[in-house]
């Protein structure tokens, strides 16, 4: 062991390196249930051990030769015949780690897990929700607010997910060049979804989880490099930098969050803005458009608004228009209620709000509520937006969003 300190704090360096040893595990035992008890059982003793004794020459390597122990066990217990099949191979895998986790090659093994996730097995909601899991790290519940739907009916998706992957006899391997085109769709809203969640927590005491938006912009990156053709990836990409351009601007010294028309635009990220845009300008007339590079436009035409009173919402609204013609997404719906709002007048945005209230995958969401208060603020009806502000704010369990919530609600009556 060493006790030189990493770059990263030990949980952030388990979370990028966790996927990666999943990864390993799965594509050498072909059984990820077991490979992801036994990974998290690895992750568990680092945690222990790591910050007591220091952190290894290769933590990837420990973490390898760790959960491949515990697979051991695991074949060990099954019956004498499989004993008899594999007890010869898992010897010899304890006698060394594996020569790519030893010598530190990056096989972008996340990336593989990635696409190994999106299982024929599995219907594209599934393969969604355990991708999440195994690549995102994300909790059953921060899974289950991203899909609007309880935390109860998200683990048992996941866990039939599983099942389901055991009981096909499928192997979980890299996919074809064929198969991964088949299964990009749902590898984009994986990597969309992970962006998202670490760009607004859905819950603690950070606004974001930097590593998170991070891992995703990297992995969007690579499916980029792997299909530089395809726009959708590409309106991906420059969704992400155009988003993540103005990171630094979103919350102050104290971690409070700063809504989007009060931030100091000085500080947005001028470079990843350009590389954004650039990408936009290169997919957008090949006529083949899809929601993420709708997005990027709409984000686009955000980041290029030199103050808050300078944006097009006319602009705004009307790729909206085209976005909810393209999603049934009630959180596009609520993003074209504000378009409309600044349009239109804050009345009929609200007109566009009672619609989405007896939809169930939004009507309990903080974010209807936190859009219906800035609409009656913005219509001058501030009784009902302070007591909207503060439903939304009992409703989230991001701290920041609920404190800016809060304090918006009192500053109203003060």
């Amino acid at each position: 062991m060493t006790t030189q300190s990493s770059e990263l704090p030990i949980e952030h360096l388990l979370r990028e390196l966790t996927p990666q040893v999943l990864g390993l595990v799965v594509r050498r035992f072909r059984d990820f249930a077991a490979a992801e008890d036994a990974v998290q059982e690895a992750s568990i003793a680092a945690a222990l051990q790591w910050p007591r004794e220091g952190l290894p020459e290769n933590p990837r390597a420990w973490l390898t030769q760790v959960a491949h122990r515990r697979m051991a066990d695991h074949i060990r217990s099954e019956s004498a015949r499989r004993r008899r099949e594999n007890e010869a191979a898992i010897e010899k895998e304890q006698l060394a780690p594996p020569a790519e986790a030893a010598c530190g090659l990056d096989q972008n093994d996340t990336l593989i897990l990635l696409f190994m996730c999106c299982h024929p097995a599995l219907t594209p909601a599934s393969a969604i929700a355990l991708t999440l899991r195994a690549v995102g790290g994300l909790t059953t519940a921060e899974i289950a607010h991203a899909f609007l739907v309880p935390e109860a009916t998200m683990a048992q998706r996941i866990s039939r997910a599983k099942q389901s992957i055991q009981d096909s006899g499928i192997p979980f391997e890299m996919p074809t060049s064929e198969e991964r085109a088949q299964r990009l769709g749902a590898v984009l809203h994986v990597l969309y979804l992970i962006f998202n969640e670490g760009y607004t927590s859905s819950s603690g005491r950070d606004l974001r989880r930097a590593d998170l938006s991070k891992e995703a912009m990297r992995l969007t990156r690579i499916v980029h490099h792997l299909q530089p053709a395809d726009t959708e990836v590409a309106g991906l990409l420059a969704l992400m930098l155009l988003t993540d351009a103005r990171r630094l601007a979103r919350t102050s010294v104290a971690g409070e969050l700063i809504p989007l028309a009060q931030q100091d635009r000085a500080l947005w990220d001028r470079q990843q803005i350009a590389e954004g845009v650039g990408l936009l300008s290169t997919t957008l007339p090949k006529g083949s458009v899809g929601p993420y590079q709708l997005q990027a436009a709409i984000s686009a035409v955000h980041d290029e608004a030199s103050r808050a009173e300078d944006t097009d919402w006319p602009q705004i609204l009307a790729l909206y228009e085209l976005l909810r013609r393209m999603s049934d997404n009630p959180m596009v719906a609520l993003n074209h209620a504000i378009a409309t709002a600044m349009v239109h007048g804050a009345t009929k945005g609200l007109e566009l709000l009672d619609a989405l209230k007896d939809d169930a995958r939004v009507g309990e969401h903080h974010r209807l509520d936190a859009v219906r208060a800035h609409l009656l603020e913005l219509a001058g009806d501030l009784e009902g937006a302070v007591r909207h502000y503060r439903a939304a704010a009992a409703k989230t369990a991001n701290l920041p969003e609920r404190n800016y919530l809060l304090t918006h609600a009192a500053r109203l009556l003060g």
